[in-house]
């Protein structure tokens, strides 16, 4: 009779295909960065945009160490795989949605981003509603080790990707990334007891 792999095997598969998955996810935004250096008197920089990317960036690093945790899943099944994947997969589709292949269709990242949005801040959401999927895999031990902050954020998280959909103000939309911002550096530093 074969045996059946063990948990540390099963582990070790699902964190290097996640790690790939937000490896293309990093190098994609990378490539969309380097464009504005590479063509900056004909692709602009439109400061919104730019605001989600650089929240997009910490998230996920954030998330890929978040990942760390699904050590303590200690049987692991296609469906958790399947659902670990998918969830993966919205972070790439959140960096395809912001440094798309071609822009030949707009104007520039500021009508992009403004056309788009939708799509962004919709996925968005479904990554706060994925994450708190993913924290209970990890166990309701892990789920209490966060605080009662932890519901707050993701149902603020999910609220604001909905109201962002709407606000056409560009000073609002400044003001809410650059909160998103400062808020997902605060909650990493206190969750890790950086300072």
């Amino acid at each position: 009779m074969e045996a059946l792999p063990s948990h540390a095997e099963y582990f070790g598969h699902v964190r290097t295909i996640v790690g790939m998955v937000l490896g293309l996810s990093l190098a994609r935004m990378v490539n969309g960065l380097t464009r504005f250096v590479q063509h900056p008197g004909t692709i602009k920089i439109y400061p919104i945009h730019l605001g989600w990317v650089i929240f997009i960036f910490i998230t996920i690093v954030h998330f890929w160490w978040y990942e760390f945790h699904l050590s303590r899943v200690s049987v692991w099944t296609f469906p958790l795989y399947g659902f670990l994947i998918f969830y993966t997969m919205v972070f790439a589709a959140l960096t395809a949605l912001l440094f798309p292949d071609q822009m030949a269709d707009y104007k520039g990242f500021e009508d992009y981003f403004e056309q788009r949005k939708r799509w962004f801040f919709g996925l968005l959401a479904l990554a706060s509603l994925l994450d708190v999927a993913d924290t209970l895999i990890k166990g309701t031990d892990y789920l209490r080790s966060l605080g009662a902050e932890y519901p707050i954020r993701q149902v603020a998280f999910v609220a604001m990707s909905i109201v962002a959909t709407f606000i056409t103000s560009k000073r609002a939309q400044l003001v809410l990334v650059f909160a998103a911002i400062l808020y997902q550096i605060s909650w990493i530093i206190r969750l890790y007891d950086i300072l």
